[in-house]
């Protein structure tokens, strides 16, 4: 082997040593920068883009919230469960969820939310209520409420428990509620 051969040989080895070097510290990079993109993710992100699937909300103070995903808003979802009891719908504050399953790996960016998603809970709240719907408000200390949304403020639901003259008017705070369960 002429000392020109072995020169290319050897710059050849250093250039694919240098070559090795480079993709290492771009594989790092590119790692680095899912990481730190991942980190703009959202729960709500992940839901809508699970709206359709079947999910369990594991939500404190109601237990597991098994069934479909039916609408997610930025600050609340429905579940539509298929129960041995029947048909119901769950509304779910999203800050009362702990855990999920099922969800879908993709996320939905919130530009591409539709402007329905911009309803607060109160809505939801409403809509039951416009419907003389009864339901049962369970509040995150496990405690619960059944009656018909009468009137919904700003922060709060006013349920009518009972009825007739043994009616009375409880105001749930939204913050207390953990889930609302209509049939």
């Amino acid at each position: 082997m002429t000392w020109e051969e072995e020169l290319f040989g050897f710059l050849d080895d250093l250039e694919q040593q240098a070559g090795a070097l480079f993709e290492a510290d771009r594989d790092l990079e590119v790692a680095d920068r899912s990481r730190t993109e991942y980190q703009q993710v959202t729960l709500v992100s992940r839901l809508q883009a699970s709206v359709g699937r079947e999910v369990g909300l594991h939500v404190p103070g109601v237990g597991t919230l098994r069934g479909r995903l039916e609408r997610v808003c930025a600050a609340w979802c429905l579940v539509a469960s298929t129960a041995t009891s029947g048909a119901q719908e769950w509304v779910v504050p999203l800050e009362a969820i702990a855990a999920v399953e099922g969800v879908d790996q993709r996320s939905v960016p919130e530009v591409a939310w539709s402007p329905l998603t911009r309803l607060g809970l109160g809505s939801a709240l409403r809509r039951l209520g416009d419907a003389g719907e009864r339901c049962v408000v369970h509040r995150r200390d496990g405690g619960r409420h059944d009656g018909v949304p009468a009137r919904v403020g700003q922060d709060f639901v006013e349920l009518s428990e009972g009825h007739g003259a043994g009616a009375r008017l409880s105001l749930v705070a939204f913050s207390a509620i953990a889930a609302v369960q209509s049939s």
